[in-house]
């Protein structure tokens, strides 16, 4: 039986580019490697060349300066980024409820925009979209008056999609964008500020189905039981471990931590080390630092700069947002714009972190502000559709609060959510909004 992102030569073509992509010359290996796969071996003869292929690559580190410039511990992070302790904010508990409640429900109305064209290219999802005449998106997805020649070349995402289109919407339909806020709330509401990366491992194994997790989800729920402990379970055979996972976990810690960006990245660090190292901790404590202060700022780019002064400032994904922040983006169309994400980024693997982080800024500030725009834009932009308009539905959603989101985004999720989760399903968007501001306390 092969089980996705755990079938040993997809795990070596992903950890080649990992390796690659971390600075190593791996020129030889993928010769040796593609010589494997060439071989006219039976089934098990190529499984056990696989097996020891994997034990030689498995050893292979980068270079010191790789590890220095890009590090993965909390206090090197600290100590690069000069992080100082937060402020302690003062808010009306109105503004507090509004301004949590849109993080949830810009969240899942982003998320449920993308989520039918979700592993679909852009360039797929522009010709879907133009056959119906709903190019650029103004709304919620339909296959209403698309060809079934076009539909059977880019199906619908098979996790809800068609669940997912504007005629079928009775709420938010289950996700993983979703269900780890779920889990992350649940986490902190039984372990408190205290909780430990060991904590929400143990989480996962008793409320999450293996199956609903993915790439180093996935790996680290393996890893973890085969009895690997924190944080080898994101280093071993690990090839998602930059990769956006950790980066669609971000959410709650933001949302917990009003105005209190050092928190969250502390936070965020905690969760992102079960699975992931450097630019794959960074996606998580940069959007978890900007959900943050989306309760501080409502200038989008103040919220960016803000949440990048949290990341090491010579890693690839400081480098990456610095770039997009240098792009004249109000002097563009979007399509130009996302074409030099494209140029510049387009070498990563879809579900990486670093290019869909760029993507989400983009958008973000591409908007002047506007929710539509925002997440209309980001999932226009291709790549991870679903993750990417929940990440920038829920920073503005935040900075928006619940009472300033538009109903025809709003109104179609009949306040109601599904979840794979134990506990979960069918849960009402506004108890969960609600669960979270009671651990949104300033201090405790």
């Amino acid at each position: 039986m092969r089980i996705s992102w755990l079938e040993i030569s997809e795990r070596i073509k992903y950890e080649l580019q990992q390796l690659e992509e971390e600075g190593n010359n791996i020129s030889e290996l993928r010769s040796e490697w593609q010589q494997i796969e060439d071989a006219k071996n039976s089934v098990d003869e190529f499984r056990n060349k696989a097996k020891a292929f994997y034990q030689k690559i498995e050893n292979i580190f980068s270079s010191n300066k790789n590890f220095e410039n890009e590090p993965s511990s909390w206090n090197e992070i600290v100590r690069q980024c000069h992080i100082k302790t937060d402020t302690i904010p003062s808010f009306a508990h109105s503004f507090i409820e509004d301004r949590i409640l849109g993080g949830w429900l810009g969240r899942s109305a982003g998320c449920l925009l993308g989520k039918p064209v979700e592993k679909t290219t852009r360039s797929g999802i522009r010709e879907l979209l133009l056959s119906n005449g709903t190019w650029p998106i103004s709304d919620y997805i339909t296959e209403r008056g698309i060809p079934n020649s076009l539909l059977q070349k880019y199906p619908w995402n098979k996790h809800n999609g068609k669940e997912s289109l504007k005629e079928n919407i009775v709420c938010m339909t289950e996700d993983d964008d979703m269900n780890y806020p779920m889990i992350n709330l649940f986490v902190y509401e039984r372990y408190g500020r205290n909780f430990t990366t060991e904590n929400i491992i143990h989480t996962w194994m008793e409320m999450i189905p293996v199956l609903s997790t993915f790439t180093a989800e996935r790996v680290a729920y393996l890893n973890t039981l085969n009895g690997i402990l924190p944080p080898a379970t994101a280093t071993i055979r690990n090839p998602y471990r930059e990769w956006i996972g950790a980066q669609i976990r971000a959410d709650i810690w933001g949302w917990i931590s009003p105005a209190q960006s050092a928190q969250a990245s502390e936070f965020a660090w905690r969760d992102a080390r079960l699975s992931h190292i450097g630019n794959g901790i960074y996606g998580e404590i940069f959007f978890a630092s900007a959900i943050a202060a989306s309760f501080k700022f409502n200038d989008l780019r103040k919220i960016i700069n803000e949440a990048l002064s949290f990341i090491p400032p010579r890693s690839k994904f400081y480098e990456a947002i610095h770039y997009v922040l240098s792009i004249p983006i109000h002097e563009l169309s979007w399509d130009e714009t996302v074409n030099s994400l494209y140029q510049k980024f387009g070498t990563y693997h879809w579900v990486h972190t670093i290019n869909n982080a760029a993507l989400v800024v983009a958008a973000l500030l591409s908007s002047k502000g506007n929710y539509e725009s925002a997440i209309c834009n980001v999932v226009m932009g291709g790549w991870d559709t679903d993750s990417n308009g929940a990440t920038v539905g829920s920073i503005m959603g935040t900075m928006l609060g619940a009472k300033n989101l538009p109903s025809k985004w709003i109104a179609p999720l009949k306040n109601k959510i599904r979840s794979s989760l134990k506990g979960f399903d069918n849960c009402l968007i506004s108890d969960l909004a609600k669960r979270t501001v009671i651990l949104s306390k300033y201090s405790d």
